[in-house]
């Protein structure tokens, strides 16, 4: 049986200064993307998804919404179920 995985990945989102609120917001909704930080037409987003693909789609419709300039992947983990512990957290090596 294979191993069930665990994609996560962070991102920076990339707006103009005055629509950084309202593209958080919207961002904010999106099932699986939680924002983390936001200054100077910059937001720090963190993806979750039980696929790289779905990752990547994820990325793909965000590059889309209205008033978003880019959307960069800055780092992406994958984790296999085994390493999480019983709270959701990852095993740290």
């Amino acid at each position: 049986m294979p191993e069930v995985q665990h994609h996560i990945s962070s991102a920076i989102v990339i707006t103009r200064a005055e629509h950084v609120e309202m593209v958080a917001g919207s961002l904010q909704a999106l099932e699986g993307v939680e924002v983390h930080a936001t200054a100077q037409g910059k937001i720090v987003i963190v993806i979750e998804g039980p696929t790289a693909g779905h990752l990547g789609e994820m990325l793909l419709r965000i590059s889309a919404m209205d008033d978003v300039i880019a959307a960069h992947m800055v780092f992406e983990q994958a984790i296999v179920e085994q390493e999480m512990s019983d709270d959701g957290r990852t095993h740290a090596a």
